[in-house]
């Protein structure tokens, strides 16, 4: 029983996971227009203490910060565009949850389909090293072999002395 009600509250955690935001009501913008930019651009930067969150999700007080200086952008006129950029300006490409792709960036962008190659390429010449290594093999017992255990077997095993 136990095990179903902690089972349980952890798929309702999950649950509301994505519908419990860290926006105050007293960072909410009065244009919904705004407000909306506002979020989807929050969802995309990068809150700097949690690190694998997004601003719009962290409750720590730089991504509150970060989600008030977002809003003052947009109050002032700033597109998307050009709020990303002041961000990543100010605070580097780690702002962004999704990095660009640049020069600076690609080894981020490549490592991990470079990593998958080099692990599947490992995996197949590691098959093939096997593959022929049990080629060259013995395919089955000499009839020496063979003639030795059938003799092995054929005698009468050693009485316990109790």
């Amino acid at each position: 029983m136990r095990r179903i009600l902690i089972s349980l509250s952890f798929a309702v955690a999950l649950i509301a996971a994505p519908l419990a935001h860290a926006v105050q009501p007293d960072e909410i913008m009065s244009d919904p227009a705004k407000e909306a930019r506002a979020r989807d651009l929050s969802r995309e930067l990068r809150c700097m203490v949690c690190q694998n969150q997004s601003i719009d999700d962290s409750e720590a007080p730089l991504a509150r910060d970060l989600r008030l200086l977002v809003r003052e952008r947009i109050a002032a006129g700033d597109s998307d565009h050009q709020v990303i950029d002041f961000l990543v300006a100010r605070y580097g490409q780690f702002v962004l949850l999704r990095p660009r792709f640049e020069r600076e960036t690609l080894l981020l962008w490549l490592l991990t389909p470079l990593l998958l190659i080099g692990g599947g390429l490992a995996l197949w010449l590691q098959a093939r090293r096997r593959a022929r290594r049990n080629a060259h093999a013995p395919a089955g017992l000499t009839a020496d072999e063979e003639a030795r255990i059938a003799a092995l077997m054929s005698t009468d095993p050693p009485q316990r002395q109790t």
